[in-house]
């Protein structure tokens, strides 16, 4: 069984492709989504159609590739963590401390930002904290990361992939019988309504990032982690760490389906069966662009989305503090207007939007300013 390294708060290991495809995840948040519709009423292509369905969330039970955004970046989390390959057990209690100390600020940065971006402080001054949503996309970054991260510094491989198993069985288990899988009567609705500071996301009887499927989003955590140490243990190996990532990602994603004809595979739950399809649409992700930009070494593909990926907190969090449209109307409005296709006009402003935003990721990516908490 390969050993763990002693926990180190200095280093870091950094792999292009882990980069790249957190840039990758990201550029659909930050306006990549909307190029399918005025490409699609441009060209009338079903490739442009298939595009824009993807690019839509689940309304309940289901799956698109909007939907796998969320679990990819926090399985990319766990990716980190891997890597690092560090534990902190038989460690000195300074040390240890250090580590706590930098985890928990961590996660009250994230969730303290996760308010932030949600706009969620209420409407009065001062706020009034049973009207914020405490609940949020960063928040969830943030708990899953922790928790994997005190799973990893104080267990071993065995352990960790057996409370791996243990949280997506023990979570099926919990949902099957204390409700069901509906709106309202869900237990993650009924753990909501009574533990879940604050409001929920539009009001919902449950919140998509409550409390209880915090749970299963840690195991995407630990399969990042898992991941992670697999880059580790064979980066000399590139043949047999390809075709690890793969068998395995192809592995879960089957069985992730195959569990969803008895527990059907839902984001707003995030149900075991789809932490499972996640997780086998990440480790695919994940070989593909550790294929382009570590192997092949496609410093142009890399680069395009590392600069945003390197910065993906910032990004995130300008996605909604900032009006981008208004700023690419400014800038593109000339060039659009010339279009008498207003489908046209819009595929300009859209391309201005996540041209401004990949200069100034770009300014900052060259001068090695990365904004983490």
């Amino acid at each position: 069984m390969q050993q763990q390294t002693n926990y180190s708060p200095t280093s870091h290991r950094r792999l292009a492709s882990v980069d790249a495809l957190r840039g990758f995840d990201m550029f659909w948040i930050i306006g990549g989504e909307s190029l399918f519709a005025p490409l699609l009423s441009l060209t009338g292509l079903g490739a442009f159609a298939w595009g824009q369905a993807q690019m839509q969330h689940s309304t309940w039970h289901g799956f698109t590739l909007y939907d796998l955004i969320f679990p990819l970046f926090i399985f990319l989390s766990g990716v980190t963590l891997g890597l690092a390959n560090k534990t902190l057990r038989g460690q000195s209690p300074q040390l240890r401390q250090s580590a706590y100390k930098k985890a928990v600020k961590r996660l009250l940065i994230l969730v303290g930002l996760g308010v932030l971006y949600n706009h969620g402080w209420g409407a009065s001054v001062p706020p009034d904290l049973s009207e914020i949503r405490y609940a949020s996309v960063l928040a969830r970054i943030g708990f899953a990361w922790f928790f994997a991260a005190l799973i990893v510094w104080h267990c071993r491989p065995i352990a960790q992939y057996l409370i791996f198993a243990g949280i997506l069985f023990g979570y099926w288990l919990l949902q099957l019988g204390l409700g069901d899988f509906s709106i309202s009567g869900s237990i993650n609705a009924a753990v909501d309504q009574c533990c879940l500071p604050g409001i929920t996301y539009q009001g919902k009887p449950y919140d998509p990032e409550g409390l209880l499927s915090t749970l299963p989003a840690v195991a995407n955590a630990l399969a990042g982690v898992f991941a992670g140490r697999w880059l580790h243990l064979h980066g000399d190996r590139p043949g047999k760490l390809l075709k690890g990532l793969f068998l395995a990602g192809i592995t879960l994603f089957a069985l992730g389906w195959t569990w969803n004809l008895i527990y059907p595979v839902n984001k707003d739950l995030w149900t075991g069966s789809f932490a499972l399809v996640t997780i086998g649409c990440s480790l695919l992700f994940l070989g593909c662009f550790y294929l382009f930009a570590d192997i092949w070494k496609w410093r142009w593909f890399t680069t395009l989305f590392a600069v945003i990926g390197c910065n993906a907190i910032l990004v995130y969090m300008a996605s909604s503090l900032v009006n981008w449209t208004y700023t690419s109307k400014s800038l593109f409005g000339g060039i659009a207007s010339v279009f008498s296709s207003a489908d046209a006009g819009n595929l300009v402003i859209v391309i201005g939007v996540l041209t401004v935003q990949w200069i100034i990721l770009h300014w900052l990516y060259r001068r090695k300013l990365f904004v983490s908490p």
